[in-house]
């Protein structure tokens, strides 16, 4: 799913680039610009903030970079503000979320830990940086509720959603962190999830979210 961050984005080696939510992650082997962050100090990350007070200059970026990071953000009308003031004219929101399709729903409802609330709001009660979340956040603002983000975001243009990433997910260990199956199979069983999702969207369990500053 990194790859797939970097290869919608086309960002230059040369453009100031932040990445919210970096935690263990290995993005910044693949663009070695990038301005590393997380809610909570670790090791090897660049900056420590909320992405709800980001503490960088106005126009200041290119682009933002999320994995698996927006449905954890408690309020995210306030978030997209923020990158508002932070991107540059043409500036991108790159984000890798879940997505809401007939697998995705069954599979997060019966194994996976995080709330799943697709009648919710933009928001939700905040009880922690990682305790808390509502993984249909991303569907809801950017599908569900697209009229009113074109309407309290002129200056955003969502240019693209795309589905992808089916079963292969939870077979290389995204839920147990653990792979349930040989290596080598990896590169046919990808062949097929790609296959399914391109067959439909409601295969997917995520979705991949482009968005652009125009004005």
């Amino acid at each position: 799913m990194v790859q797939m961050v970097v290869g919608y984005s086309r960002l230059y080696e040369t453009e100031k680039i932040l990445e919210i939510g970096s935690g263990g992650g290995f993005l910044e082997e693949l663009l070695p610009n990038l301005i590393t962050s997380d809610i909570q100090p670790i090791e090897g990350v660049g900056l420590c903030f909320s992405a709800l007070e980001i503490p960088l200059e106005n126009q200041s970026l290119d682009g933002i970079y999320m994995v698996n990071v927006f449905h954890h953000i408690a309020d995210t009308e306030k978030f997209l503000a923020q990158a508002y003031r932070l991107l540059q004219l043409n500036g991108l929101i790159i984000m890798v979320e879940p997505a809401n399709t007939i697998w995705s729903r069954f599979v997060y409802s019966k194994f996976h830990h995080e709330n799943f609330d697709s009648k919710g709001g933009w928001g939700f009660s905040d009880a922690g940086a990682l305790s808390s979340s509502n993984v249909a956040l991303p569907w809801i603002v950017f599908i569900r509720d697209r009229h009113l983000f074109k309407i309290r975001f002129p200056g955003f243009e969502i240019e693209n959603i795309h589905f992808h990433t089916s079963f292969v997910y939870i077979l290389s260990g995204g839920f147990t962190f653990r792979n349930l199956v040989p290596g080598f199979l990896f590169g046919t069983l990808n062949l097929i999830d790609k296959i399914l999702c391109r067959l439909s969207s409601q295969f997917a369990m995520f979705m991949t979210v482009k968005i652009r500053k125009v004005f």
